[in-house]
């Protein structure tokens, strides 16, 4: 049974609850995030920090927690639960009032509940890694109009995850005006040509650590990039497509709508990628480089 935080305790996990009235419970009145452990070390830390503190502010809400503050509680975290390699969920909702109504009350007393999931370890042999690709398919988005905030509420992405599973696939890539933004977890990146493309940051998709990470890595490995929209029809005509997040890092999809993508395999500039990636997870394991990863 794991170690759970909640409210300034550590208990074990299926003791931590909380109030019926709790405004994250009745409206999903809550942001969270969630963030990678690799050797025992929170992965670029302050980059999921910083975006938590941002859909705070975006919700309304007024919490003070500093990042040495939540970095206590999840390295208390990792050592109960004696995980290498984790997710760390921390979640924040406006807390529990005496009445159910939808006004934001003035005084924020807020609920904090973070718990920590184990993740597969690290393959010694990662260069020649059999990574699962994806196929997904293609819905309109019936999310509401800001994505950019990492809400608890997410009914609708649970819905359209389990069309994809329904029909076969297994993540469903969301459209909105004509235009491929996100899958239902995950940041989209296609490459065409040798560039590799992803949607610019607006109110309808989630600014993610690992997307912002990959920039990263393409500009410091020569890799051409831009940051633009992608029409749902280049889908079929991408050589490649991914899929990212602090969990999935980088996914390689080799079908859309049952159409296969460039030649049915993880491509090219995928691999490069991937190397990349692994390589400072490496570099991170062998203790050359800090969990911030400061590119």
């Amino acid at each position: 049974m794991s170690i759970a935080y909640l409210n300034g305790e550590f208990l074990n996990l299926e003791q931590a609850t909380v109030p019926v009235l709790d405004r994250g419970f009745l409206f999903g009145d809550g942001v969270y995030e969630v963030i990678p452990v690799y050797a025992g070390k929170p992965f670029r830390f302050s980059n999921h920090i910083n975006r938590l503190h941002k859909s705070l502010d975006a919700i309304l809400m007024s919490f003070e927690q500093t990042e040495q503050a939540w970095l206590k509680i999840c390295q208390e975290l990792i050592e109960r639960n004696d995980f290498d390699n984790a997710s760390i969920y921390l979640q924040v909702t406006r807390g529990s009032y005496i009445n159910r109504h939808h006004d934001i009350p003035e005084l924020d007393k807020p609920t904090v509940m973070a718990m920590i999931s184990p993740l597969p370890p690290v393959q010694k042999d990662w260069q020649v890694a059999d990574i699962k690709c994806y196929s997904v398919i293609t819905e309109e988005d019936i999310r509401w109009q800001r994505c950019d905030i990492k809400a608890i509420t997410l009914l609708a992405n649970c819905m359209l995850k389990q069309k994809a599973l329904e029909s076969g696939a297994d993540d469903t890539i969301l459209v909105r005006n004509g235009e491929a933004n996100e899958a239902t977890s995950s940041n989209l990146f296609i490459v065409r040509d040798g560039v590799m493309i992803t949607p610019p940051l607006s109110e309808q998709l989630l600014a993610g650590v690992t997307r912002e990470f990959i920039l990263a890595l393409a500009r410091k490995n020569g890799i051409r990039y831009e940051e633009r929209p992608i029409p749902e029809h280049e889908l079929e005509l991408a050589d490649e497509i991914w899929l990212s997040s602090s969990t999935k890092e980088i996914r390689p999809v080799v079908k859309v709508n049952g159409v296969i993508i460039g030649d049915g395999v993880a491509g090219p500039v995928w691999r490069r990628m991937y190397v990349y990636y692994q390589q400072l997870k490496e570099q991170l394991y062998q203790g050359e480089i800090s969990g911030e990863v400061k590119l």
